[in-house]
């Protein structure tokens, strides 16, 4: 994720002294995403040999009331067999460090390369994966709601106003003046729930040829319904990287790796559809309110909302692609 805080030598290796890793040999600033500051943290490790984490300062979209259900939940997920990184907890025991006003985690760090192009396999296996991650969370205790749900991509769209969407593209702006409303009234409460990823794009996951290694930053884990889930990583994963068109062999594979361990009910595959133009929504409005107010000196790669966008409208033309 973005850099937006900076952090001294000597802060970070006072920082990291908290924990029983080892000493701080480098740390390195991640430049993707845009929601929080995270780095590439190597120490000497507790037995000399030398570990590698991800540290991460929470900077805005994230209440500081809300890390222990997603540290917690990274904890419980990974003692269920998931391919989830583990909270490192400090000397203390806590679960995170504050730093001013700000909070810090330091989360276990898991092999694998994020994929840009998915292949069927993979697309199959991060399926089978979600499934296995709703499974796991259903005695998850501790209970979230979604905070970038209905309500807020109306805030989002307030923000950026009818200029600012715009100003990225005239087409933008009538989109969300048209879908939005439409997609919020027709939005099902009835169906299946519980605890849900929300945000697990290819970049979101590590693998090793079609295994998946690691699923990862939960910072907008919640619970909401698993179908909605569905529809986000769809949307994440079965386009084509190259030229944006829709991958049919892709949404046949993620579907049927997600169904062999969690079978969609006809209501949660009739509802599909519009929950996948709903999760092309809450990208879009997300991403275009950062395209607009990313600070110019921040370490950041901003993503362009209009894909988003396309594939909204894509859903809405073409139901038949859940059949």
């Amino acid at each position: 994720m973005a850099v937006y805080t900076h952090l001294g030598a000597e802060d970070m290796a006072a920082l990291i002294a908290a924990y029983d890793v080892g000493t701080l040999v480098s740390a390195k600033g991640i430049a993707e995403g845009v929601s929080n500051s995270n780095w590439l943290i190597d120490t000497t490790g507790r037995d000399g040999a030398g570990a590698r984490y991800i540290l991460t300062m929470y900077e805005f979209r994230i209440e500081l009331d809300d890390l222990p259900y997603f540290l917690s939940l990274l904890d419980h997920l990974s003692a269920h067999g998931c391919p989830v990184p583990r909270t490192i907890h400090d000397r203390d025991g806590a679960l995170y460090r504050r730093i001013g006003d700000k909070a810090v985690a330091l989360i276990e760090f898991l092999p694998g390369v994020s994929v840009s192009a998915p292949t069927v396999g993979q697309a199959r296996a991060v399926g089978t994966e979600l499934a296995r991650l709703h499974l796991a969370a259903a005695d998850f205790q501790a209970t979230r709601a979604n905070g970038m749900g209905i309500a807020e991509w109306h805030r989002l769209a307030r923000a950026c106003g009818a200029h600012g969407l715009g100003a990225i593209d005239p087409w933008l702006a009538q989109r969300v003046a048209d879908d939005l409303p439409r997609i919020a009234a027709a939005w099902p409460a009835d169906l299946p729930g519980g605890v849900i990823h929300a945000d697990l794009f290819p970049d979101n996951v590590l693998v090793l040829g079609d295994t998946i290694t690691g699923m990862i930053d939960f910072y907008f884990a919640c619970n909401d319904l698993y179908a909605y889930d569905v529809a986000i990583t769809h949307l994440a994963w079965c386009w084509d990287a190259a030229d944006g068109t829709f991958r049919a062999d892709l949404s046949n594979a993620l579907i049927a790796g997600y169904e062999a361990g969690r079978p969609l009910s006809a209501k949660e595959r009739a509802a599909l559809p519009l929950l996948a133009q709903g999760a092309a929504m809450r990208f879009l409005m997300s991403r275009a309110y950062d395209w607009i107010n990313t600070p110019v000196d921040a370490l950041v790669t901003r993503k362009d909302p209009l894909p988003m966008a396309h594939r909204l409208q894509y859903y809405h033309d073409n139901p038949g692609v859940f059949l």
